[in-house]
């Protein structure tokens, strides 16, 4: 079991990163779709010799076009968010859209102004798009698991596996030993043998989420594997286990069917000679 376990470690995946997994480029156009009316409306203040006047006009006309100004910052959700006025006093971001002079003082403060004023941009809509790329490479680490769910998905389908996604334990009415809480399963498949409850996920960095799991699905495996038409698997990757490996380990001698994108390959070869439910 060591020997096989050292060979799991050493099997682990740099990265699992495709080209689509570093932007969501439909994420952001969906977002910057829903606000381009009013950063259309901004773009009225580009180029402005009297950004003042300008701003009172476009404020009688429509004050919620300054809404999305916090956007012009790189900044999500404002209205959580708190700065120091030039006197030192803590007030809320929101508060500078509240009226004309204010917004002045927001974009005179941020710089804008002067980007406004020599047309450093040109249009709201293409400068927002931009920012949110920008932002949304933040969002990298958090896609790692969703990442490995499509990598598992197109495996299974290049393999001509059906399968199903995002399963509640509850289908099964007679798996009644995982208790009250719903446990949604990333992929089943059924074979004529057994069926299986899968979980996926990928990790690049260390941190407590790691033994969270690897707890947890100590503790779910057997309550699961005792009913002999039922089986759990885990398919996980990821050099960040190096900082959990004891605990990794210690699943891995619970859990009797771990795999790993090197591995998977076995789980795929036992599948297809159970053969599938039609």
């Amino acid at each position: 079991m060591k020997n096989d376990f050292e060979e799991f470690i050493s099997q682990l995946s740099k990265t699992n990163s495709t080209l689509s997994s570093f932007v969501d480029y439909e994420k952001i156009k969906n977002y910057v779709d829903k606000i381009s009316i009013k950063l259309n409306q901004l773009n009225y203040l580009i180029g402005k010799e009297n950004l003042k006047t300008s701003i009172e006009k476009l404020f009688k006309e429509n004050p919620k076009t300054f809404d999305v100004l916090e956007i012009l910052i790189a900044v999500r959700e404002g209205h959580k968010k708190f700065v120091l006025d030039s006197s030192g006093k803590l007030i809320s971001l929101k508060s500078y859209y509240e009226n004309p002079k204010h917004i002045y003082t927001f974009l005179k403060e941020t710089g804008l102004e002067e980007i406004f004023h020599d047309k450093k941009i040109t249009n709201l809509v293409d400068y927002v798009f931009g920012i949110e790329v920008g932002l949304d490479t933040n969002a990298r680490k958090n896609r790692g698991g969703k990442e490995m769910e499509k990598t598992i998905a197109d495996i299974f389908k290049n393999n001509h596996i059906p399968f199903s996604k995002e399963i509640k334990h509850t289908t099964f009415k007679n798996l009644t030993s995982l208790g009250g809480d719903i446990k949604r399963f990333d992929f089943v498949i059924q074979t004529k043998a057994k069926t299986y409850l899968i979980e996926t996920n990928f990790y690049n960095g260390g941190g407590s989420k790691l033994n969270e799991v690897a707890r947890a699905y100590s503790d779910i495996a057997p309550k699961i594997n005792k009913y002999p038409e039922f089986e759990f698997i885990w398919i996980t990757d990821g050099k960040g286990w190096l900082s959990a490996k004891n605990k990794l380990q210690e699943a891995y001698s619970i859990i009797p069917n771990i795999y790993n994108l090197t591995t998977l390959k076995y789980f795929i070869e036992k599948v297809k000679k159970e053969g599938f439910i039609k």
